[in-house]
């Protein structure tokens, strides 16, 4: 059995890809074609306001929302100057905020450091998410698959995962002749083992990227995108497509091949372990991820033993409450409990993970009276958090059985990009949003038609969604109806309370 895969599927409308762990999905992503996330681009900014009580700034880059530079994302020469002195002779994996802390840097008032009306180069750091705008930054960095090149620095970092020390120190020696002055190379973990002539040659690789943005800048007027991050796939790829990943499964011959090509380069014989799905059962329902996707919208998640998890997000802040439900144990209500908050853990942080849940995080745990009890569930929650990419920040259970964290957002969770508020009660609960329930009634047609073989279908839908399909999803719907020789007719389906409980669309073949 491969314990772990990448499953793609593409559309004309969207790309979803799920990174599935043990047959279950552990992470998914979802980039809408006409909504291509911002976090990696860059570009030539100019400053609107620059606000010294918030010692911040907003920047226009040219997207619907400006995006918000914050004092420590803005470059300084003296930072930067003590940062190489201070890096100098070390192989440390750090980020400019670790830096930071490292030399106890006084942040300079931004009023000082930048003003308004000038062009900036900046990063996104972290995408638009509800009002707010994209947060951005002025320290540039260009990933590859095996390092990251940091142009602002001037040292040689080695991921603190590579723990083998004559690893580091091969590393180190690869990089000690050819790394550009007072550049940085932050060696990924992806790189171990790897020989120096392919990391030489990404490197290479970032650099000339690197000299296209200078150059793009100095021929730029602001605002304007200099630089388009990968998409969704090639940016999956980079980051999560290691050694341990048994195989990545893609439906669209296209991009498999542009996947190919992408390893070729970056990582050659690599792209032996990417596969093409050409069956006529959608991917996603093959390997049962249309279900997962479903239970990570739930407010409720169910726990092996019969208690259960309830999970409710807000702006401010998301909480999970864990309850002992219909499991009563079997010796003692402590015995009880720990085991419901040991599987609690588990969940927890599955559910971080799946759903993409940032910011500000309680965790209810149920009551334990016992310290020892608490120490363990909180060593058990430490240690699962191992397996999560993002960064967070907990502190240890108190005495009411709470847990507070913080989980670094750098987009949009699930429930906020394929949800809506609920129409029907002032946005208090949530509903499918008109895009998801289109992209789901398309995935059905093909489905229907699958199951019966019949190309004549009748649909029954909100006049809403079918407008969207008709309109904004109408390259998708005639390529369905080309492919598959279909006759879709479309009927009006009535909008009730009642029908609030069911499903959006009935789809029937004759």
């Amino acid at each position: 059995m491969i314990e772990k895969q990448i499953i793609v599927n593409h559309c004309v409308a969207e790309t979803r890809i799920a990174v599935v762990e043990k047959e279950q999905v552990a992470e998914l992503f979802v980039e809408r074609h006409g909504d291509r996330g911002l976090v990696g681009n860059i570009y030539k900014g100019s400053v609107l306001r620059v606000l010294p009580g918030m010692q911040s700034a907003f920047v226009d880059i040219g997207e619907v929302r400006s995006g918000f530079l914050y004092v420590s994302d803005v470059l300084s020469d003296d930072f930067i100057a003590q940062s190489r002195a201070l890096l100098k002779d070390t192989i440390d994996d750090l980020s400019h905020e670790e830096i930071e802390k490292k030399l106890k840097w006084n942040k300079i008032a931004i009023e000082k450091l930048v003003r308004d009306g000038q062009d900036i180069l900046v990063q996104v750091a972290k995408e638009p998410i509800g009002s707010k705008g994209a947060r951005l930054s002025m320290f540039v960095t260009f990933p590859g698959r095996h390092i990251v090149l940091s142009p602002y620095f001037n040292h040689i970092g080695v991921s603190k995962k590579i723990e083998d020390p004559d690893e580091r120190q091969r590393l180190k020696e690869i990089f000690e002749p050819i790394k550009p002055d007072n550049m940085a190379i932050i060696v990924r973990t992806a790189a171990k083992g790897v020989s120096g002539e392919v990391l030489a040659k990404e490197m290479d690789y970032l650099m000339s990227i690197w000299r296209e943005v200078q150059d793009r800048f100095q021929a730029s007027a602001a605002p304007s995108l200099i630089h388009r991050d990968l998409d969704v796939t090639q940016r999956v790829i980079r980051e999560q497509f290691t050694d341990d990943i048994g195989k990545v499964v893609i439906d669209d011959e296209k991009l498999l091949l542009k996947i190919k090509s992408f390893l070729a380069v970056t990582s050659p014989g690599a792209e032996s372990r990417i596969e093409l799905y050409s069956g006529a059962t959608p991917i996603f329902d093959v390997y049962g991820i249309e279900m997962d996707i479903g239970r990570a919208l739930s407010k409720k998640v169910d726990l092996p033993s019969g208690g259960y998890i309830v999970i409710d997000q807000t702006e401010a802040l998301t909480s999970f409450d864990v309850n002992t439900g219909r499991y009563v144990g079997r010796s003692s209500a402590a015995e009880t409990v720990l085991k419901t908050n040991l599987e609690a853990v588990k969940k927890v942080v599955s559910q971080l993970r799946l759903r993409n849940i940032g910011g500000i995080i309680i965790i209810d745990f149920i009551d334990m009276e016992n310290p020892a009890d608490r120490e363990t569930v909180f060593n058990a929650l430490t240690e699962e958090l191992k397996t999560d990419r993002a960064k967070t920040n907990v502190l240890r259970i108190s005495e009411l059985g709470l847990v507070q964290m913080t989980r670094k957002r750098t987009a949009e969770s699930l429930e906020q990009l394929l949800l809506d508020d609920c129409p029907m009660c002032d946005g208090r609960g949530k509903v499918k949003s008109v895009i998801t329930e289109a992209h789901d009634l398309l995935r059905e047609i093909v489905r229907v038609h699958n199951q019966t073989g019949r190309t004549l279908l009748q649909v029954r839908v909100r006049e809403d969604i079918r407008d969207w399909i008709l309109e904004e999803e109408r390259d998708w719907f005639q390529e369905i109806v080309d492919r598959y020789g279909l006759t879709v007719n479309f009927r009006q389906g009535e909008m009730t309370v009642a029908a609030l409980s069911e499903s959006s669309f009935d789809v029937t073949a004759e």
